[in-house]
């Protein structure tokens, strides 16, 4: 017992002496863009109320734009966003499609990536930080496409992690 409260007695004084205040953790703010910028960075448009690009003529099929994803997904300070939309008359057996849009830091946007399928953001990534992204689709065997510094293009195929063949 003597033993332990000794070991405590010496240890808080250490840690006092030893520690040194931490600088304050400079907080990175992102502006956060409304819906409508987004959208119409990624060449959407409304009409009544629902933002759309394909061109779909009303099929039954038909899902409106909506914002799946916001952050800033290559860390370089600026907000992105993933929007999607959903049409089999637009994009066929995938079923939606999907728009990656980032703004530089002259607050200018700019389409990063545009494909059928749907976007996922994996931890692997290419260059300038963008991460890779899973393109989901039919079947087992997805795309996995990277960004190369000019664009995002295939990389490899995977299944849950796993590398596969198409």
């Amino acid at each position: 017992m003597r033993i332990t409260h000794l070991i405590a007695l010496i240890a808080v004084p250490l840690q006092s002496a030893c520690a040194q205040e931490a600088p304050a953790a400079q907080e990175v703010v992102i502006d956060t863009p409304d819906d409508s910028e987004i959208f119409t960075a990624a060449g959407f448009s409304q009409t009544d109320g629902a933002w759309g690009k394909c061109g779909d003529p009303g099929t039954m099929s038909y899902t409106p734009g909506s914002i799946d994803q916001r952050g800033d997904f290559n860390l370089d300070g600026q907000p992105d966003a993933i929007v999607s939309e959903g049409s089999v008359y637009c994009f066929g057996a995938e079923e939606s499609g999907y728009t990656l849009v980032s703004r530089n830091a002259d607050g200018q946007w700019a389409i990063i990536d545009e494909r059928p399928g749907f976007a996922q953001l994996l931890e692997t990534s290419g260059g300038a930080g963008w991460p890779d992204i899973s393109v989901g689709g039919p079947g087992f065997c997805h795309p996995v496409v990277r960004w190369n510094v000019s664009e995002y293009a295939l990389h490899r195929y995977e299944y849950e992690g796993r590398p596969c063949a198409q």
